[in-house]
């Protein structure tokens, strides 16, 4: 998602980075709001810690798209130690400082009801971005990737990968989730496990674990350590001895990062490992074959598209938005504005990444 990456970001520092990303089934124009906005008015963006790549990034893409589309901008990040009341704290000063639109990259979607009902209450738009925000009628928008679909490329990758790697079948496979207080993760779980289960049911694919309902198989807080151990302990109890593990299906690059060093370690040598986000730190595992695939989501053009949904409902045009049950948060199914992943390999990579410096570099030096 990126057209160019921020050049000062060190690759040291990205390394050990986290991430964490909808279905358009049909579409249709419907605007969540009749709130006015004028060009000059200050957009309040609140983001969670920056635990992952993807949220280093937005700040400065956000910062560049308010800026050029002529609003002020407000941009915050949470605390990684207390990031949830942090976030509330910035959305409730935003609101305070007369924010026409509040954009929020939720660190818990599930925590934020009386902020954004504040915030609708202003007089504001209230968009959701990368995360849905959860239980509450007073969210304007979604704006984000299509996170079901994501999903779904990842299942698709891990059997491609499988085939190509390890022969026919069957495989043994385990299988990881995101952070259960992040909206997208039982989306991106819900598409891979469309994809899945049809060969987990045939016995095409094993889960010798048993673990294949996303409380089993979930990571708290997308934290790497906690996927790393959780590999660590999977190894132990149903992968001894000769027994293979043939692939991992994993939500994004930090916890498949986290998932290699256990196999590793445990001698399970590899193992088709899927991704997500793009993470400059697993772009030399891919293009070496040690990772298997990841997913491609433009940082930048998901920023731009909230503020291009901004300037509509400035311009007094009506947002094109899509309805998908996928974007249901409890209450009603928010009008999203969606943007395509992409899946990348080795094969695809230079074509994927181009017009992304950093990590179109980082695919040619892989090849």
């Amino acid at each position: 998602m990126r057209k160019k990456i921020v050049a000062g970001l060190s690759l040291a520092l990205i390394t050990g980075l986290a991430l964490s990303g909808c279905s358009a089934r049909g579409s249709d124009s419907g605007s969540g709001s009749d709130a006015a906005i004028k060009k000059g008015d200050l957009i309040g963006v609140a983001l969670p810690a920056k635990t992952s790549q993807n949220w280093v990034l937005a700040g400065a893409a956000f910062k560049k798209s308010i800026e050029d589309a002529g609003f002020k901008a407000d941009i915050q990040y949470a605390n990684a130690g207390n990031p949830v009341p942090d976030q509330q704290s910035q959305i409730s000063g935003m609101i305070t400082k007369g924010a026409k639109a509040v954009i929020i990259g939720a660190a818990d979607g599930s925590q934020l009801t009386s902020q954004v009902k504040s915030a609708k209450s202003s007089g504001a738009v209230v968009i959701a971005w990368d995360r849905n925000i959860l239980n509450t009628k007073n969210v304007d928008y979604y704006v984000a990737f299509n996170n079901y679909k994501v999903g779904q490329l990842q299942a698709q990758a891990l059997l491609k990968g499988l085939k190509e790697k390890k022969g026919d079948g069957p495989y043994n496979v385990e299988l990881f989730a995101g952070s259960a207080d992040d909206a997208n993760a039982t989306v991106f779980f819900n598409g891979a496990m469309n994809v899945l289960q049809p060969k987990i049911d045939d016995g095409s694919i094993k889960v010798v674990s048993g673990q294949t309902t996303f409380q089993k198989v979930q990571t708290k807080g997308w934290l790497a350590q906690n996927a790393q151990s959780r590999m660590t302990d999977l190894i132990s109890q149903y992968y001894s001895g000769d027994t293979k593990l043939d692939g991992v299906l994993s939500p994004n690059d930090t916890l498949a990062r986290a998932i290699l060093t256990a196999t590793k370690a445990a001698g399970k040598d590899n193992p088709v490992v899927t991704g997500q986000d793009s993470e400059t730190a697993s772009i030399p595992l891919i293009m070496a074959g040690t990772q298997y695939s990841t997913i491609y989501k433009n940082t930048t053009d998901e920023a731009q598209a909230a503020i291009d949904l901004v300037s509509d409902i400035a311009d007094g045009k009506t947002p094109k938005t899509t309805k998908d049950k996928n974007n249901d948060n409890g209450v009603k199914v928010v009008p999203a504005v969606e943007l395509t992943p992409v899946l990348v390999t080795k094969d695809n990579a230079v074509e994927a990444y181009k017009g992304n410096d950093a990590l179109e570099e980082l695919a040619k030096a892989g090849k």
